[in-house]
């Protein structure tokens, strides 16, 4: 990434990677495959049908997901890029214990990226992650730059969907 994202723009993305449902279904596609669209509320039963819809329609919007004919719901090397990014915060994550020694995987992913959201945007500089010069923002190398690579390839993520008109 050549330039730094707005505030806004930042924090569009962090809430778009963020969204539960969404770290949800990449990781459930990328653990065990593709999903049949049938087979997608019972696979995350955790989910409301309308959060289920959501993710689904929201990965599909930013590129994360398409529709394979007999097979059902698959990641896109984006998609694939995303559930290694989000792999790679986890790990951190369990490593340091945070948000806490035992916590749900899309409770870790959330945590990291409000840690590495301020290194999105100028403001890095002015308003530091209280983790700066440490072992621990050391370790944040990774996805940081995993993060920023991602969001390169993938700055669909920074904007806001437009809703499809109607016909």
């Amino acid at each position: 990434m050549t330039t730094a994202m707005t505030s806004a723009e930042a924090l569009r993305a962090v809430e778009l990677l963020a969204s539960r449902p969404l770290v949800r279904l990449v990781t459930e596609i990328d653990d065990n495959g593709a999903i049949p669209p049938r087979r997608l509320a019972p696979t995350l039963p955790d989910l409301s049908t309308h959060q289920v819809r959501s993710a689904s329609d929201t990965a599909r919007a930013h590129g994360l997901i398409l529709i394979t004919p007999g097979a059902g719901l698959e990641l896109t090397p984006a998609g694939t890029e995303l559930a290694d990014l989000y792999d790679a915060m986890a790990r951190w994550a369990r490593r340091h214990a945070v948000p806490a020694p035992v916590c749900e995987f899309s409770s870790r992913i959330r945590h990291v990226l409000g840690l590495l959201a301020p290194s999105l945007t100028g403001e890095y500089v002015d308003n530091p992650s209280p983790l700066d010069g440490g072992e621990d923002e050391a370790g944040l190398a990774r996805p940081r730059m995993l993060l920023i690579r991602w969001l390169a390839d993938n700055p669909q993520a920074a904007r806001v969907s437009e809703p499809e008109p109607v016909a």
